[in-house]
């Protein structure tokens, strides 16, 4: 793959309130690359990444209010390129039926998804990350009209 064909992202940031320092410290540290993308993030999880590091970060709602789900259709949209969820394994969540929505949307949809430390890095070294990887979406309308023809709901 050829350098220096820089693309800008759209990148959600998400995290539980028991992993928000984590992704805090991680935009912190990879503050240089991530100021060349558009940045979105719900809620709280927006609010504190522009607070304390500069960066514009465009804010949805809360995660538990509808956040998630806002960034989900988005995703949808194909107007989000990558997801960096942090999010917690170990603290029940009373939006958990979003969440597992958000991150079904992701995978749906072929998004790049980190949901920890490792996967991020992983993501942000990437040739990819700066540079244009034409997304392939499976064509969800042609299967659908083909259980439909099949006669099955």
């Amino acid at each position: 793959m050829a350098k220096n064909n820089f693309v800008q992202k759209k990148i959600a940031l998400v995290a539980h309130d028991g992993m928000k320092d984590e992704l805090l410290k991680w935009v912190e540290k990879n503050r240089d690359k991530l100021s060349k993308h558009k940045l979105c993030g719900t809620g709280t999880t927006g609010k504190i990444i522009q607070e304390q590091t500069g960066l514009l970060v465009e804010r949805f709602l809360s995660g538990p209010i509808g956040g998630d789900q806002q960034i989900g259709s988005k995703i949808a949209e194909g107007e989000i390129h990558i997801l960096i969820f942090f999010w917690d394994p170990l603290e029940p969540q009373p939006h958990d039926p979003d969440v597992k929505a958000l991150l079904r949307l992701a995978v749906l949809h072929n998004i790049p998804t980190a949901s920890n430390l490792a996967t991020a890095d992983f993501l942000i070294d990437s040739d990819f990350f700066e540079n244009d990887y034409q997304t392939i979406r499976p064509d969800y309308q042609s299967i659908l009209k083909e259980i439909h023809a099949d006669g099955l709901n």
